[in-house]
């Protein structure tokens, strides 16, 4: 069998720590063991699509071209932008969210329940109005909603086109219901359990949707403006050109991403393969979740 040499190896290693701190803390690899090695019973089981698909590398496109499509839902960004902290704060808004992903996902049900109400209580204190004079509150059983409904889609589509193993049309359908065994719990209103009901209540959102200010902000600072170091920038925006692709058309046009973005579109299926490897390549695989 034949070894990589040591300079490649720590390389490896070094650049997988960078890319977990970034995503998850500078304390990730104790969340990890603490997520996957506690033993107990889980809220999925080995064999859940949930699993597959948050296991793999393409979560890191997915997660991107959710938050683009998120946005234009004025309403709920107008709530992103004044409570979230996104720019002042976007690696620890994307720490909090990746938790919570792997926490529900792959920890044990009691701190599956335990993120959940955390969750809650703080979608209970967030409240205010947008410009257009509307009242919000996040925990608006509609707008959390359409936050799940617009996440599930874009992991979803992210997975079956960048993942290792795309799920077959019953997998599919598995993963949106584990996904709304989550949502049922955060208080969203009707999540989908099918791929054709997540296409109905998506077309259901759509007269809502519409490009703001705040969400062509947000889209050119997720875009063109990250806070990364320069070696990063490259295949960053690869990524960032793979996530605006996997957007349906009508959600390219209304956010009008950058022009750099723009240009790299033609290479955005390639480049996001290549992204992905090279993150499955970096990120060692989690230890199996110590299931009771």
């Amino acid at each position: 069998m034949l070894r990589s040499p040591p300079c490649v190896g720590a390389l490896r290693e070094r650049a997988g720590d960078a890319l977990l701190h970034r995503v998850a803390g500078p304390e990730a690899h104790r969340k990890r063991d603490r997520i996957h090695r506690t033993p107990g019973p889980r809220w999925f089981g080995p064999d859940r699509p949930v699993r597959v698909v948050h296991a793999d590398a393409s979560m890191y496109i997915g997660g991107l071209a959710a938050l683009l499509l998120q946005s234009l839902h004025p309403t709920a960004m107008a709530a992103v932008a004044a409570h979230s902290g996104f720019q002042g704060d976007p690696w620890g808004r994307l720490q909090r969210t990746s938790t919570f992903l792997a926490v529900t996902t792959f920890g044990t049900g009691r701190d599956a329940e335990e993120a959940v109400a955390r969750v809650r209580a703080v979608h209970a204190r967030v409240r205010g109005t947008t410009p257009e004079g509307v009242p919000y509150r996040a925990s608006d059983p509609h707008l959390l909603g359409w936050v799940h409904v617009a996440e599930t889609a874009c992991f979803l589509r992210a997975h079956q086109r960048y993942g290792r193993t795309p799920l077959g049309p019953a997998g599919a359908d598995g993963y949106v219901a584990d996904m709304a065994r989550v949502a049922r719990r955060l208080g969203a209103e009707r999540p989908p359990a099918t791929r054709a009901q997540l296409t109905a209540r998506l077309a259901e959102y759509r007269p809502e949707l519409r490009a703001t200010p705040a969400s062509r902000e947000a889209a050119r600072f997720l875009l063109s403006e990250p806070p990364l170091p320069p070696l990063a920038r490259l295949p960053y925006g690869f990524l960032a050109a793979a996530a605006v692709e996997l957007l349906p058309a009508w959600a390219r046009t209304a956010l009008g991403p950058p022009a750099l973005t723009r240009l790299t579109l033609p290479l955005a299926r390639p480049g996001g393969r290549a992204v992905t490897a090279a993150l499955r390549w970096a990120i060692p695989p989690p230890p199996p979740p110590a299931d009771a």
